[in-house]
């Protein structure tokens, strides 16, 4: 099986080549925005990678005050390696660093939402999100 020879790594340092080939093909627009994409993943508190064969296949991201509220930004897996449970590892091992932690954040399109209610996450109550975006990959994520 697959996911007994992934590696999840721990670093913020990632290869440029393998970061924007994995955001292209799961469809996120900051693709197209390779060295901010780069500098926001290193400012990361934590950033979580799956490899397998030496090739990145999924990264998932933090941003924390570092002691009340922590937001997931980015979670994602190479299309051919999803629903083997890589990112369920990713999220987890990222979960387990604010596990005491006042608010875990995140926003998920509609068709993710099932997966991170799997992981413990809830629609808000009584709360709005709300954003400033660039929308310019919005038919992206209707496709989705």
């Amino acid at each position: 099986m697959v996911f007994e020879e992934v590696e999840y790594r721990d670093e913020v340092e990632l290869p440029r080549e393998q970061v924007v080939n994995l955001y292209s093909q799961c469809g996120w627009s900051s693709a197209e925005k390779p060295d901010a994409l780069l500098f926001a993943l290193s400012n990361s508190q934590t950033v979580i990678s799956a490899w397998h064969q030496n090739s990145l296949i999924g990264l998932g991201n933090a941003i924390s005050d570092r002691a009340l509220v922590v937001y997931y930004s980015n979670l994602l897996v190479l299309p051919s390696y999803q629903n083997m449970g890589v990112g369920r590892e990713i999220m987890k091992r990222l979960q387990s660093r604010y596990i005491d932690f006042h608010q875990q954040i995140l926003l998920a399109i509609n068709s993710a939402a099932p997966f991170y209610e799997k992981l413990g996450f809830k629609h808000s109550r009584g709360v709005r999100p709300m954003w400033i975006y660039d929308d310019s990959d919005i038919d992206a994520v209707k496709k989705q």
